[in-house]
């Protein structure tokens, strides 16, 4: 599996889109300061993530999420507006932060 995944940093109100075969893994690492453009921005969290069968898949998708970043697509997926984020925000005060929350799958 594949993720397209967007991570907000606590410290700067930024957002980063990435894609990754390890989703866990990456946002590790982006918090351990081990990628060199978001070094010392962090905390960072995960705010949505899409899953992908095919690197290609997701690859595409971050590009889709990249080109439309600020527009109103992308507000729209990380107010919670879409349907897969309304679904985690609710399972979020429910149960408390979910870090590596699948909320979208095709």
């Amino acid at each position: 599996m594949f993720y397209t995944y967007i991570i907000h940093s606590d410290k700067t109100g930024n957002y980063y889109i990435g894609c990754t075969n390890n989703l866990e893994r990456r946002i590790q690492e982006h918090n351990a300061n081990k990628t060199h453009s978001l070094k010392n921005r962090g905390p960072y969290r995960i705010i949505y993530t899409e899953q992908y069968l095919t690197k290609a898949e997701a690859t595409k998708r971050e590009l889709k999420i990249k080109s439309y970043k600020g527009g109103n697509g992308f507000r729209k997926l990380i107010s919670g507006r879409s349907l897969p984020v309304k679904r985690l925000l609710a399972k979020e005060k429910t149960e408390g932060p979910i870090p590596f929350a699948r909320s979208y799958s095709t």
